[in-house]
């Protein structure tokens, strides 16, 4: 009789809940970002699509920064990789600090932009790192179980963005404001001063919690088996490039991981627009329907990784793939409260799709994984891309008048999105059916 695989090896259990840590660190980052889209708009009376170009920093620095950190961590490790990936974020964080006392939105995105390009190494070095602790055949459920705990960040971040931002925000309206703007600049002035105090705050007590995670990381040993091979020659990269781009999977899965990132973003950054224009609720209650539908998330993730020891994982990435386009028909059809909870129920469907895309795109790829890797990071600039050209929707798409909002128009692109997915899916099973 054979031994049963163990997912994570014994001799590995402390590394692996030591990276995994850090899903949740990112996570977190995420989420408390996300709803800072809604703010900026209303502190510093902006469009939708200017307040959404901090998805296009925050994201953008993922894009930047996956090829190089790729790079780096071949030939270095990963664990040097970890450390730049936290220097970048505790740095970006810390830059709240002027940005907040500049009063420039300039400024805040630019610390976004150096925070998210700390994330990118994180993002680039610790999924592959996951993939490599045990034996291939078990890999995909392993990076499941540690994506699984990146949602308890986010819905941790969600919470703070809720409590200690959102609600302590200086209740005056956009209609307030821009009468403020005219009559009182000064009064405007000390108003939106105080609310960036408030959006900073948190940002830098996370920098001093990354610093923690930077020492502890210092210190500790990591398996030197995982440290890239040195000798290697540096033409190999244009090697491993081209392996890389040959491999019609892994280039359609590429494709398929920038579609998915760009829908979770659209979806949680825009559900406060959603329930502010079509419900008319405030930012701090639109937040909490953000909270439930992270929830949702983090629940069907661990359903989901459990649902894969029966089912391939293409063949369920399909199936909710499909759930993600009803819910969205929902959130655009459906007026009031119900297309809310359709917008809400979109969270089950993706909750199990960055991870599994990423296994599939990996899957054998050996040593050129630490490169293949960064397409994989770089494709998270969907959220850079999707989010403003939704903004822009919003601003500008009233093809429908009553009928139909400019919010719920601007849905039609996750729509879009989970069909990309759905179609890679299925033809993944069929790549993988025929190669047996």
């Amino acid at each position: 009789m054979k031994d049963k695989v163990r997912v994570i090896p014994t001799s590995l259990l402390f590394p692996f809940i030591l990276v995994t840590s850090l899903f949740a660190l990112w996570g977190f980052a995420n989420d408390i970002t996300n709803p800072m889209v809604a703010a900026f708009k209303n502190i510093l009376l902006i469009s939708n699509f200017e307040s959404s170009l901090v998805q296009f920093a925050f994201y953008g620095g993922y894009c930047l920064m996956a090829i190089p950190a790729a790079m780096f961590i071949k030939r270095y490790s990963y664990k040097t990789g970890i450390l730049v990936g936290l220097g970048l974020y505790a740095i970006g964080c810390f830059l709240f600090i002027p940005a907040g006392n500049a009063m420039a939105f300039w400024a805040f995105l630019v610390a976004y932009f150096i925070m998210t390009c700390g994330l990118s190494f994180l993002e680039t070095t610790s999924n592959p790192f996951i993939l490599s602790m045990g034996p291939e055949v078990t890999a995909t459920r392993r990076l499941n179980f540690s994506q699984a705990f990146n949602p308890i960040g986010s819905l941790t971040g969600m919470l703070v963005a809720k409590e200690f931002i959102l609600a302590k925000l200086n209740p005056a309206t956009e209609a307030d404001r821009l009468a403020l703007q005219s009559t009182d600049q000064q009064a405007l002035a000390s108003i939106q001063s105080a609310d960036l105090d408030v959006v900073s705050g948190p940002y830098i007590l996370l920098g001093v919690v990354v610093l923690v995670f930077f020492i502890v990381f210092l210190i500790s040993r990591l398996p030197k088996e995982q440290k890239a091979n040195t000798s290697v020659p540096e033409n190999s990269n244009k090697a491993t490039f081209k392996r890389l781009l040959g491999s019609k999977r892994y280039v359609t899965s590429v494709l398929a991981q920038t579609f998915y990132v760009g829908v979770q973003i659209m979806v949680w950054t825009f559900i406060i627009q959603y329930a502010e224009l079509e419900l008319g609720m405030s930012k701090a209650e639109a937040q909490g329907y953000n909270m439930v539908a992270m929830a949702i998330f983090v629940s069907c993730r661990f359903i989901c990784t459990y649902l894969l020891k029966f089912f391939k994982p293409s063949v369920l990435l399909a199936c909710l793939a499909c759930g993600g386009m009803a819910f969205t028909l929902g959130a655009i059809f459906i007026h009031g409260i119900v297309g809310l909870y359709s917008l809400v129920a979109i969270s089950a469907c993706m909750s199990l799709m960055f991870p599994t895309i990423y296994g599939i795109a990996l899957n054998g790829l050996g040593d050129d994984a630490k490169l293949g890797s960064a397409g994989l990071i770089l494709a998270i600039g969907g959220g850079s891309i999707l989010p403003p050209l939704q903004g822009l929707l919003i601003d500008k798409a009233d093809w429908f008048g009553e009928m139909l909002s400019s919010v719920r128009v601007s849905f039609v692109l996750p729509l879009l999105c989970f069909l990309f997915i759905m179609l890679y899916a299925l033809n993944c099973y069929r790549m993988a059916r025929a190669a047996k």
